[in-house]
């Protein structure tokens, strides 16, 4: 697939203004207001469109409000219920399909204070920050975003980032072995330059995930945002309410091989979650523990 060049510099901007606006947000309490669309183009040096865009997206999000007349303002808190039926660990099934990446952009930077937050370092501490593509037997899936400390990483190549489990890649190649991770998935809806990365019409439903992972030693390993096409992705949790009088059947529950297959918002490889939860691609259900 050739990628948009336009679309992705205008995914890019849009996400850099999503973040500059992010650490607006959790600077402040529900209710605080943030400055002006006028003033925050000034500050950002970005148009009005793109401003508006990454906006739309934080109220859609559910944690930015508009009132007319009066501005934009910190929505309030949302309530969270969490899903899980015990503490025992287990491995997710993988969806089905070849998953590849594309490259947008690669760069070390400092990590800034809100990145710096997620991964409990200081904001002048460097970061490796990818964006990529991720697509399933050659069709577009998400849009990437993965942000990885520098002094735990020393370097990330193209080829470890579109190339196979980049989960494998840290432990064969950088000794860094994960082994938890905190994910939160909500409801959004694509930009126009997202759909054009991700062949969807624009407004289209999509399922942001945001996840923190830490290694053996309790190192934050990596910060990710994705977008993922809505179309293509529904997320089945299945609660063990009682004791079970049987074992599953073989194969449930169990880990496969690195590179048989993908969790939606975790990169291809056996990863192992407390959440007993179903992950499927559309038309391909399958059953977890």
């Amino acid at each position: 697939m050739e990628i948009d060049a336009a679309a992705s510099g205008a995914v890019l901007k849009r996400e850099r203004v999503r973040d500059a606006i992010l650490e607006l947000i959790e600077e402040r309490q529900p209710g605080d207001a943030i400055p002006s669309e006028r003033t925050l183009c000034a500050e950002l040096d970005v148009s009005r469109p793109t401003l508006r865009a990454a906006v739309d997206e934080l109220v859609v999000a559910g944690l930015l409000v508009r009132e007319h007349g009066r501005g934009m303002f910190v929505a309030a808190e949302k309530i969270t219920q969490e899903l899980v039926s015990d503490r025992r660990a287990f491995s997710l099934p993988q969806a089905a399909g070849a998953w590849t990446s594309r490259l947008l952009e690669i760069r070390t930077l400092p990590a800034g204070a809100r990145v710096g937050r997620k991964l409990r370092m200081s904001p002048a501490a460097r970061i490796h920050y990818v964006a990529r593509l991720r697509l399933v037997d050659g069709a577009p899936m998400a849009i990437e975003y993965l942000h990885v400390p520098a002094d735990l990483v020393a370097d990330l190549t193209s080829e470890e980032l579109e190339q196979g489990d980049l989960y494998a890649h840290l432990a064969e190649r950088h000794d860094v072995r994960v082994s938890e991770a905190v994910q939160s998935i909500e409801p959004t809806v694509v930009t126009r330059a997202e759909a054009d990365l991700l062949d969807v019409p624009e407004l289209s439903p999509a399922l942001l995930f945001e996840r923190l992972t830490t290694d053996t030693a309790g190192r934050p390993v990596e910060y990710v945002h994705s977008l993922y096409r809505g179309d293509r992705y529904r997320i089945v949790s299945r609660l063990t309410l009682g004791p079970r009088d049987q074992a599953p059947p073989q194969g449930q529950g169990q880990g496969q091989g690195a590179g048989q297959g993908h969790h939606p918002g975790i990169p291809p490889g056996d990863f192992t979650t407390k959440d007993p939860v179903t992950l499927s691609t559309r038309g391909v259900v399958q059953d977890g523990m």
